[in-house]
């Protein structure tokens, strides 16, 4: 993991101007969809069809508000989520809250590395635990060697993977009208697996990782930008940054959200429609597509994993080493050199190597996934709780307090994940 310096990467600047005022928000929201998600979301429109679509229309201003509230708490203050917990709260709150993320987040990494390496195999063949571990050496090296800006700029254009969602419904045809209808006025249920599935989209599309990366990351942009400073410190720099926040959020959670709907409607066309209703991996909902819809949508949605998976392995990895690197006072940051921060760089790496490991042992990847979400669900509401009470705290916010109208989001959007995690102890 020695490096003497990193490896710089250009990008076209003018191919890369129209990402200016996107950044975090795009990338968190995109990392949302990864190929865990992706196996959510295609259990979902497999197993209930068209009745499943509405939760976006839910999902995507709760997803909102609490994104937005923690990328205001990294820019004003100037630190991430853990450091703020450390500094206004009890030690105790902080050690299990990180805890909490730091196994959610690896049990992710192994199930999204085991749907990657699938992925590939579906592709190309050959043996899926090489691909597995190549996938995740290449993610940790991007991590470690290539610098901060040029890192961005790589996961900015793997977004565009999530395009291959998109273009699948290009591959099938779609009763439109009654999708639109399905989607204002489901035909819900009062089942279990009904119920357990609605609680399984929240948990997925509402994690503690992406509060953590994205409050992180705009204390990475304050850092790269020559002049800028904490909000608190400049207040004179609140009324721009605080824009493009609103704005790099909605883009990025509504590119995720309508991913995570052409996701579901995908699967609702095709597998739904030929009574396939068990779905439990992303591999396996691509390899189910083929017969059905075709090696267009076949390829698109393969691919679409692998690019997914590439983008979410360092939000994971990295939320969970800003995380601990808070919590411990250590440096942290993708900005420096490995041997400036072994202690920050070491904890992505031991994330990304111990999910590695994870894919070689006999734990079943379909309960480990299925356990990471019930512990992201849990560890979520205690954080979204804290981050509200920290957002509405002058000694972390200065004269920057949330909003009114985007405090009762927030607290509604807690209010939604509390009933999810308590509908999940009744109904799981």
């Amino acid at each position: 993991m020695a490096s003497s310096k990193k490896v710089d990467i250009e990008v076209d600047g003018q191919a890369d101007s129209w990402f200016a005022k996107l950044g975090p928000g795009l990338i968190t929201g995109a990392a949302d969809d990864d190929p865990s998600g992706i196996a959510t979301y295609s259990q979902a429109g497999a197993q209930f069809g068209f009745n499943m679509l509405w939760t976006v229309l839910l999902t995507y201003p709760l997803m909102v508000a609490i994104q937005v509230v923690s990328a205001r708490i990294g820019r004003v203050s100037g630190h991430g989520l853990a450091t703020n917990l450390r500094r206004h709260y009890p030690p105790w709150l902080l050690y299990g809250t990180v805890v909490l993320l730091l196994g959610a987040n690896t049990i992710n990494i192994a199930a999204d590395l085991t749907a990657m390496g699938a992925a590939v195999n579906l592709l190309v063949g050959g043996p899926t635990h090489a691909y597995t571990v190549g996938l995740g050496a290449f993610s940790l090296a991007l991590q470690v060697f290539v610098p901060y800006r040029g890192y961005v700029r790589v996961l900015k254009w793997l977004t565009l993977a999530l395009f291959a969602y998109v273009g699948v419904i290009f591959a099938v045809q779609i009763p439109w009208t009654t999708v639109a209808l399905r989607t204002v006025l489901p035909h819900g249920s009062s089942n279990a697996d009904y119920i357990t599935t609605v609680v399984a989209v929240f948990g997925t599309t509402i994690s503690p990782y992406l509060f953590f990366w994205q409050a992180s990351q705009e204390v990475e942009e304050l850092h790269a930008k020559k002049g800028q400073q904490a909000l608190t410190k400049m207040p004179s720099q609140g009324p721009a940054n605080l824009s493009r926040i609103r704005l790099d959020t909605s883009i990025g959670m509504a590119f995720s959200n309508l991913v995570a709907f052409f996701i579901m409607l995908t699967t609702a066309v095709t597998l739904h429609a030929h009574h396939i209703t068990d779905i439990q991996t992303s591999a396996q909902a691509a390899s189910a597509l083929k017969p059905i819809a075709g090696q267009f949508a076949f390829l698109l949605f393969s691919l679409g994993i692998i690019g997914t998976g590439l983008l979410a392995l360092p939000v994971l990895a990295g939320s969970a080493a800003y995380a601990m690197a808070g919590t411990f006072r250590w440096k942290n940051s993708l900005a420096l050199e490995p041997q400036l921060a072994k202690r920050f760089y070491g904890i992505i790496a031991l994330a990304t190597i111990v999910g590695l490991a994870l894919d070689f042992t006999s734990i079943d990847p379909i309960k480990a996934l299925f356990w990471s979400a019930v512990i992201n669900g849990v560890a979520a509401v205690p954080i979204m709780v804290l981050m509200m009470l920290m957002a509405s705290n002058a000694k972390v916010m200065g004269t920057f307090l949330t909003p009114m109208p985007l405090r009762m989001l927030g607290w509604l959007s807690t209010g939604v994940m509390s009933a999810a995690v308590i509908a999940m102890v009744v109904f799981i």
